[in-house]
């Protein structure tokens, strides 16, 4: 497998989410998750992604069962920030300094490990100073708690007064071929000051697979179901471009999902994509991605002819780019 560098980190170039397992996208399959977190590692895949509000609190639980005795193996990386009760109740952002050094200490007790790799603020808390904030992660990087820092869905001028408190290795943020937000800006930034840029939702939340149409297509429950992009006229558009994906995909002779994921991967050696899946046999197919080559012929014919989707990211938008 590839290795790509998030700041001092050095991490396989496709990296495994590991936030479907446990929540969002429908029902959960423990033991094969922890089958496919294995199969990962086996395949070369060391870096994996989870967060404290994923189940809540079970996804990092069900990652810590299946890196036991192979944490040697794993670059691991965690968040906190988005506050909830073990009910799913949401409490809202929360950046405090107290609450960032209590979240640490639980997060570790959950993946029963001593550190963590790369620990990110999952979103920037707006009443809270960002220097107050990354000064508490930085106490945790002095108490051998936590290797590295990362931002995620941070805005550009406050990722440098993030990096003005202490260095940030990775700044995580959607990124794909329908979501192309981060060229405006993002990009540049991180780029200038030296931070690896990690791709979550590398492959549309799915659409780019072309298995998906709408919601119908979804299990009741899954939170794509609520998801602009994924109901009523964005679908419809968005079905297009998922096929001219396709398109390409069958003249090369290789999946939808390994083009969409190849055309991360080719947007810089320092973007590291994070698929999910629950089932082994994806998990292959998107590691695969990695031996695929799209020419500049290739790379031409997508951005002229798969535009960025129709529709928001979520929702609720309110809480992304602070």
């Amino acid at each position: 497998m590839e290795q790509r560098n998030l700041g001092p980190l050095r991490v396989s170039a496709l990296g495994l989410g590991c936030m479907g397992m446990s929540e969002f996208y429908g029902e959960r399959y423990d033991d094969e998750s922890i089958a496919v977190i294995h199969r990962a590692l086996d395949l070369g895949c060391t870096f994996l992604d989870t967060a404290d509000m994923y189940g809540p609190f079970i996804n990092e639980q069900l990652v810590g069962r299946a890196i036991a005795g192979r944490r040697d193996e794993v670059v691991l990386a965690t968040k906190f920030g988005i506050q909830r009760r073990q009910d799913g109740t949401r409490l809202g952002i929360n950046g405090r300094p107290e609450y960032v050094r209590s979240a640490c200490d639980a997060s570790l007790q959950r993946l029963g490990v001593d550190h963590i790799d790369l620990y990110y603020q999952h979103r920037v808390d707006p009443s809270v100073p960002i220097e107050e904030t990354v000064g508490a992660m930085a106490e945790l990087v002095a108490a051998g708690k936590v290797r590295q820092l990362g931002l995620s869905e941070a805005a550009p001028a406050t990722i440098r007064r993030a990096a003005a408190v202490h260095p940030i290795a990775a700044l995580q943020t959607e990124y794909s071929l329908w979501t192309r937000d981060p060229e405006d800006e993002l990009l540049t930034t991180v780029r200038e000051l030296g931070i690896g840029f990690v791709a979550y939702s590398p492959l549309g939340r799915g659409f780019l697979t072309g298995t998906i149409s709408g919601p119908d297509d979804l299990a009741q429950g899954d939170s794509r179901r609520a998801h602009p992009r994924f109901t009523g006229e964005h679908a419809e558009a968005n079905r297009v471009l998922a096929a001219r994906v396709g398109e390409l995909a069958g003249r090369k002779g290789v999946t939808a999902s390994q083009v969409a994921l190849a055309w991360v991967l080719a947007q810089g050696e320092d973007i590291v994509p994070i698929p999910g899946t629950k089932r082994r046999q994806y998990l292959e197919e998107n590691l695969a991605a990695t031996q695929i080559v799209l020419d500049p012929a290739d790379l031409g014919w997508l951005d002229a002819n798969v535009p960025a989707a129709s529709g928001d990211r979520y929702a609720d938008m309110s809480a992304v780019n602070r």
